[in-house]
């Protein structure tokens, strides 16, 4: 039962079932971990983003927080083939998720949508980093924001 609760949350922490939102574009060149929701959909360039400008693939890792443990140890590989591998670590909890499957650009080329049996969820590209969306498909606000970032093993 902990380890379906802790799926659970961990699945709705991650979960993304909104529609992208065309307000939420970021600057594909942008090494930061903010994020601007300033940019119309008609000043956006679509020969520009994260799909076609930035190396996105590769080994992604970070610490997301977790209600009833520490964090939860979380790592995202990106291929070029569109697939992905997923591993969710709960600290100090006998806990452990893997998926894999495969995932898809929105067409704003911005935002990955990996899709397996286990994990369904929204990671907006950036130089190096993914940064978790939330539920609705916006960046995650708040104190705690910057642990919602995975960061690219180089």
């Amino acid at each position: 039962m902990k380890k379906l609760l802790s799926l659970s949350f961990c699945v709705g922490a991650l979960t993304f079932a909104a529609c992208e939102s065309n307000a939420n574009k970021q600057g594909a060149g942008a090494d930061t971990t903010t994020m601007s929701d300033d940019t119309s959909a008609d000043t956006v360039d679509n020969a520009h983003n994260s799909q076609n400008s930035v190396d996105w693939a590769g080994t992604y890792k970070g610490v997301i927080p977790c209600a009833d443990c520490p964090g939860i140890e979380t790592t995202v590989v990106l291929n070029n083939d569109l697939t992905f591998k997923y591993t969710g670590v709960y600290q100090e909890r006998d806990t452990k998720i893997e998926d894999a499957g495969k995932f898809m650009w929105h067409d704003n080329g911005s935002v990955v949508h990996l899709m397996g049996k286990e994990v369904n969820m929204k990671l907006k590209v950036g130089e190096n980093q993914l940064f978790s969306l939330d539920q609705d498909g916006n960046p995650i606000d708040g104190p705690l924001k910057e642990h919602y970032i995975l960061k690219k093993e180089l």
